[in-house]
């Protein structure tokens, strides 16, 4: 198949150049994110490969179908980028990797709560300045505390894995529980009872209308007391403002690692650093030291690399051959 991979990063090349030597597609790589105005680009191809921050909506969908294209691959377990509607209406396939290297976005996820709370990031700073003091260094061990795991699929069980050789104790919430996350302990409830009960929430959910913005000024309020929070899952599972509020008022929420940001398009994936950035929430949010930012990099391995050209590129040639693997082919509204 042609294929256009927008928003193509140079990391990413060699794992797809690797593996396409054994499916033999025609990649053309684009480095500039996909949207209405860089869609012509595909005119020609039979499918495109995005990421999480292109933006495939009706209007784009619309050029792209003119153009030919016949496949959307998404080498990302998300698809919240795409219309599905239109999708449909144009007669396109969305296929994506609903499974890439799990492990190595949860033991990000560990790494970010035992930076927070054992301020490993704050130490590291003080030390190249020449401050080697114990002042406000203080942490708290993980064993014995309740970790809980809003979404229990893939990622989720990785990290709750990890958790627990920690010695925490586990909450998980999930419409669809995972018997084998019970056989190691973890107690299922609802999800405003899991942020009551929690000292450590980890957010590894999908994006859905029922799960933006989960966290807010409300359910935030239900937190305990010193409570840490992590996202890895979407940017938009946190009300970012009201997180905000929370880490300054120091009323339940004491810590707050994200790796997403529920406006990080045209942020995340750029380098800004001779330029101001225009995101004021951003920057309130970055200043804040109980909280640590990192710029969509859970996933950023070579295994995860590997993964999703494997996927990514088999998904085309099962597509190409008549046959797209369904667990692998996003259902159509």
């Amino acid at each position: 198949m042609k294929i256009a991979m927008f928003y193509a990063k140079d990391y990413e090349k060699p794992q797809f150049e690797a593996v396409n030597a054994r499916h033999g597609h025609e990649i053309t790589y684009i480095a500039a994110p996909l949207n209405a105005s860089t869609a012509p680009l595909a005119k020609g191809c039979d499918a495109i490969c995005i990421f999480v921050n292109d933006t495939c909506d009706a209007a784009t969908i619309a050029i792209l179908a003119a153009g030919g294209v016949k496949l959307v691959l998404c080498r990302s377990a998300g698809f919240n980028q795409v219309d599905l509607k239109a999708a449909k209406a144009h007669g396109l396939t969305v296929m994506r990797v609903p499974a890439y290297s799990p492990e190595s976005i949860a033991e990000h996820a560990v790494g970010m709560i035992l930076s927070l709370v054992r301020n490993m990031h704050h130490q590291y700073n003080r030390v190249r300045n020449g401050n080697f003091s114990m002042d406000n260094l203080v942490g708290f061990t993980l064993r014995g505390r309740v970790a809980g795991i809003v979404g229990t699929g893939n990622i989720g069980r990785a990290t709750a894995q990890i958790l627990k050789g920690f010695g925490c104790s586990l909450l998980g919430s999930d419409p669809y529980p995972n018997e084998e996350m019970k056989t190691i302990g973890m107690e299922y409830v609802e999800r405003d009872e899991l942020f009551r009960r929690s000292d450590i929430v980890v957010l590894t959910a999908p994006l859905t209308p029922e799960t933006h913005h989960m966290v807010n000024a409300e359910t935030l309020k239900l937190f305990r007391k010193g409570s840490v929070l992590i996202n890895t899952g979407r940017g938009p599972l946190i009300d970012t403002k009201a997180a905000i509020v929370a880490l300054k008022n120091l009323e339940t929420l004491w810590y707050l690692g994200v790796d997403v940001y529920e406006d990080e398009a045209g942020l995340f994936f750029e380098d800004l650093s001779a330029e101001i950035v225009q995101d004021d929430t951003l920057q309130l949010l970055i200043a804040q030291k109980n909280c640590l930012v990192t710029p969509h990099t859970a996933w950023l391995t070579q295994e995860a690399l590997t993964d999703i050209a494997e996927q990514t590129l088999g998904n085309a040639t099962d597509f190409a051959a008549g046959r797209p693997d369904p667990d692998r082919t996003v259902k159509l509204p």
